[in-house]
């Protein structure tokens, strides 16, 4: 018994020791307590030295790169400044609720639509009661052209009109613009938020507040810095960077795993940044789109916008999303892998979690493809419908912003995976358990 106990025990004792516990004589346990050893993120006891380091090195890392987003925010905001076009040259918006639509001649009114030709098209007459504005109460009647690009309206309708500021009971003051959608984005907004609250509970909680702080810096800092004339592309990548610390520490808390995502994402998106300059000045796009033109146009003369520095920081905003994506699976993998086998090496971790992430890189860029294929879909049938070659589409430069945007942000997750997979199996390699 004692040379065969003797050796059912070596492995016993050998097994543990990889994992930097060794058991004393023969009467201890064949297998150690439960101890933790997923890392920082996940622990609940006092780190080793090592690990002490580890985070002393991201935070040597990743301090200054927040105080740089802060200084950012604080150089480039616009204080004072108000670049809203005035109230007479907007218009006002009016809700109204069609009554009834009859056919009608083309001849028999205007309000404010185009005027059509009543030999070649048909209208109808919408009878509107208004609901807000000068004259909510009253009823109006507005003949619209029914026309193959016009949506088409019946009874019931709740829409919106765009009144011009003249007479609020002449028709001719207001124009049918559009439907309200207000009901219907409210119910679908909290269904997502449900389903998100549900699935997440009080991390999906914190999800929700990350989405809100990156309305937050989208709607407050981006959009009034790049309408002042900041450096579009500047104030993009402080803008991602405020929404990165902020998502990924919300959603994820404070640890090393979610400060390794960070690191990873941070590198992506400053090759994202220079490579969009890089290839949108060699493809000579200059941004200006149909969006884009008629947004300087309502700027006037002296706007300060930069069409393209305007579409460089889309490429920044737009890959942001998929970029935190594929960070936070990559750590999320190695430090499941460490969990799984506390032996791994640093080696060992890169190349299993390596392995994850070829998979989910080939669908990340896959989906970013299909996202900008589906958002471009109109202008791709115009193209066949017009018969242009291949090549003189792929050339037009509506095709070749997206092409370049879809590159060069493809090109940046599938640098995310290695950089983040490495620095992720570094950090989760040297998180010693305790002793």
């Amino acid at each position: 018994m004692g040379r065969h106990g003797h050796r059912r025990d070596a492995p016993a004792r050998a097994a543990p020791a990889r994992g930097g516990i060794a058991l004393r004589g023969s009467g201890g346990p064949r297998n150690p307590p439960p101890v933790d050893t997923h890392g920082h993120g996940h622990g609940h006891g006092p780190a080793a030295p090592a690990g002490h380091r580890v985070r002393v090195l991201l935070a040597v890392l990743l301090v200054p790169c927040a105080a740089a987003s802060v200084l950012g925010v604080l150089f480039l905001y616009p204080f004072g400044s108000d670049h809203r076009l005035p109230a007479d040259q907007v218009g006002q918006r009016v809700n109204a609720r069609v009554g009834a639509a009859t056919a009608a001649d083309c001849s028999a009114g205007g309000s404010g639509q185009h005027a059509p030709d009543p030999g070649r098209q048909h209208c109808v007459a919408l009878s509107l009661l208004l609901a807000t504005g000068p004259a909510a109460g009253r009823g109006i009647v507005s003949v619209v052209p029914v026309e193959p690009s016009t949506p088409r309206f019946a009874v019931g309708d709740d829409v919106v009109l765009g009144y011009n500021g003249g007479d609020p009971t002449d028709t001719d003051s207001y124009s049918v613009d559009d439907f309200q959608r207000g009901s219907s984005l409210w119910i679908l907004g909290l269904l997502f938020a449900a389903a998100v609250i549900a699935l997440g509970r009080w991390r999906g909680l914190a999800a929700l507040g990350a989405l809100g702080v990156s309305f937050v810096v989208l709607i407050g800092f981006v959009l009034p810095a790049i309408l002042d004339g900041r450096n579009p592309l500047a104030v993009a990548v402080v803008g991602a960077c405020l929404i990165m610390f902020a998502v990924l520490y919300m959603s994820h808390g404070l640890s090393a795993r979610t400060s390794t995502a960070v690191v990873g994402t941070l590198v992506s998106l400053g090759l994202i940044g220079v490579l969009g300059e890089v290839f949108a000045a060699a493809s000579r796009l200059t941004g200006l789109d149909d969006e884009t033109q008629h947004l300087v146009g309502s700027l006037g003369a002296g706007s300060p916008l930069d069409p393209r520095g305007l579409l460089l920081a889309g490429f920044v905003i737009g890959a942001l999303g998929v970029l935190d994506d594929v960070t936070v699976t990559q750590t999320s993998a190695v430090w499941e892998l460490r969990r799984a086998n506390p032996g791994l090496s640093a080696g060992g971790l890169f190349t299993a979690a390596m392995r994850i992430g070829r998979d989910h890189m080939s669908s990340a860029v896959n989906t970013l493809v299909l996202a900008y294929a589906g958002a471009s879909l109109p202008l791709l049938l115009l193209f066949v419908i017009t018969r242009r070659d291949l090549v003189d589409s792929l050339t037009d430069q509506s095709v070749a912003t997206e092409i370049v945007r879809t590159l060069v942000g493809s090109i940046g997750l599938i640098a995310s995976v290695p950089i983040t997979t490495g620095v992720a199996a570094l950090v989760a390699s040297q998180e010693q358990v305790g002793g």
